[in-house]
């Protein structure tokens, strides 16, 4: 039996459960996208630094997820030999969580909540 079947064996990955991670993942990407569109509206911010304000609020939420994936990971392994890291509750948790489906899905709702604040706000 092969390392990696051994450790699938002892701690399973549960398909439903990496689906409702990565959903949940994907909706927080929307909102927060939506939410920095509307702030960058209401900022006054054109052209690059909008796009500056919406790169650097993605990695924030980005490292803040994985900070809370970590914790959970802590608090689940305190006490016990092991782990598992992010692999436990994603597929693919460097895409899933720095570079997932949201950051360029939430490209298009920040765009559309930043033009419609920046003219409600400026216009």
């Amino acid at each position: 039996m092969a390392e990696q079947e051994r450790a699938l064996a002892i701690h399973p990955i549960v398909a439903e459960s990496v689906q409702h991670n990565t959903q949940t993942l994907s909706t927080i990407r929307s909102l927060t996208s939506s939410l920095f569109g509307i702030s960058a509206g209401i900022l006054g911010l054109e052209s690059y630094s909008g796009f500056l304000f919406y790169i650097l609020g993605t990695l924030f939420v980005s490292l803040l997820v994985h900070g809370r994936v970590l914790l959970a990971e802590r608090a689940r392994t305190e006490g016990r030999k092991g782990g598992g890291g992010a692999g436990r509750y994603f597929q693919s948790p460097a895409r899933d969580l720095w570079f997932g489906e949201g950051v360029v899905g939430g490209l298009s709702s920040f765009v559309m909540t930043w033009t419609l604040f920046y003219g409600l706000v400026r216009v």
